[in-house]
């Protein structure tokens, strides 16, 4: 079975972000693989293990990507590719990036693709499904569980907080919520085996792409960090007299009645 997954190197969860002249600042900052593509990296390692073929991790970026690539391979994937915009692209969206994957992956011929139900930098949860509109496939999103047999798939995907079960056909891509696996932490040996499995690194004219082809279609207008909170206040006395006081608070601080 041909399988790819598409990976997104993002801020460490644990960091501290900073914004100066309306961007958010890198330097010294940690990067990890998006944790919902590490779900989809589990499963495809999973699929493989059980369907046999090959694991094929890709990301788009630049040189610095090679780290989470090299994680990846450790997890377990055979393969990776990075396509490196770095010296192209300032800006990436999910048009961009939509477009460039799938302008990649066309002559591939993918039997199962996954990718993370979103990314926690940006939230937009559209790649995944962008890519295989344009690829002409059917794709299932926020999987919770996911069976092949044949070119069969059965899925259960959440549903705001529910279960759908469904069944659908390959080729297929689907974005992996959590909840659909566990994904392992890499071995020492995985580690060591990492270094000498290949990772190709492309550009945008190995894909007889131009800048103008992948232009980004949304503009940062602005980058900030969200207000402080404030402490917040426990009322106490008489219920009747704490209900007054709220009230009093949400009309003449809070401003919201």
């Amino acid at each position: 079975m041909n399988i790819y997954v598409l990976v997104k190197r993002t801020f460490d969860t644990e960091e501290k972000i900073s914004v100066s002249n309306n961007r958010i600042q890198e330097d010294g900052a940690e990067f990890i693989i998006n944790p919902y593509d590490e779900y989809a990296i589990e499963e495809a390692i999973k699929v493989r293990d059980e369907h046999g073929g090959e694991v094929t991790v890709l990301t788009i970026g630049g040189e610095d990507a090679e780290k989470q690539l090299r994680t990846a391979l450790a997890m377990g994937a055979d393969k990776a590719v990075l396509i490196n915009t770095e010296d192209d692209l300032e800006e990436l969206d999910q048009f961009s990036a939509a477009k460039i994957v799938a302008e990649y992956l066309k002559d591939k011929n993918p039997d199962l693709i996954l990718a993370g139900n979103v990314a926690i930098d940006g939230g937009s949860g559209q790649v995944g499904p962008r890519v295989a509109e344009l690829l002409g496939i059917n794709y299932v999103t926020t999987i919770t569980e996911l069976k092949i047999s044949g070119t069969t798939a059965q899925i259960v995907r959440d549903v705001e907080g529910d279960s759908e079960s469904l069944e659908t056909s390959l080729p297929l891509l689907v974005t992996a919520q959590q909840g659909l696996n566990d994904p392992r932490y890499p071995s020492l040996p995985g580690i060591m085996k990492a270094k000498k499995k290949p990772l190709e690194e492309l550009e945008l004219d190995d894909l007889d792409l131009d800048e103008d082809d992948v232009e980004a279609k949304i503009e940062t207008v602005e980058v900030f960090l969200p207000p402080k909170k404030e402490a917040g206040r426990v009322l106490s006395g008489d219920l009747s007299d704490q209900v007054k006081e709220l009230v009093d608070l949400l009309r003449k601080e809070a401003k919201v009645i």
